[in-house]
């Protein structure tokens, strides 16, 4: 599994991420963004209005690695913080179906190869992080050759 099921309860409950991509010169530009989780293809689907045209979209055409910061304050008195980074490798997807109306029909599909939580189980205390293994697809799963 990708994510944990507190992980994709947070996720539910956010509607807004910032997405990092990697610039024509390798500076990082970080915009909000809208996102969803697709639990079929176990990716996180970051859309808005115009996608196709913005400089993010093209950036992850050239670039690939990105980095998603999902965060909320729960309280200022005591200081409660919640945060979920996702990084992995992105495509640049056109011709899909819009998430809610008025966004286009671009996306940027992230693939995650590594998570970073602070504040969402509370099971957890600190900051947990793991590495993601890579998701065939296509592939069917083979027993070991003993």
């Amino acid at each position: 599994m990708t994510f944990t099921e507190p992980e994709l309860a947070y996720l539910s409950e956010q509607p807004l991420g910032r997405l990092a991509t990697l610039g024509p010169h390798g500076q990082p530009q970080n915009n909000p963004v809208s996102f969803s989780y697709d639990a079929e293809t176990a990716t996180v689907l970051a859309g808005g209005h115009r996608m196709g045209s913005t400089q993010k979209f093209r950036n992850v055409r050239a670039r690939p690695k990105v980095a998603l910061v999902v965060d909320d304050i729960v309280s200022f008195r005591p200081w409660v913080v919640r945060c979920l980074e996702i990084r992995g490798t992105a495509e640049a997807l056109e011709g899909q179906e819009p998430a809610m109306p008025g966004f286009s029909g671009e996306v940027i599909r992230i693939h995650p190869t590594r998570i970073l939580g602070f504040g969402i189980d509370s099971q957890t205390e600190g900051m947990s992080a793991r590495d993601v293994p890579a998701q065939p697809v296509g592939i069917p799963i083979q027993e070991p050759i003993k």
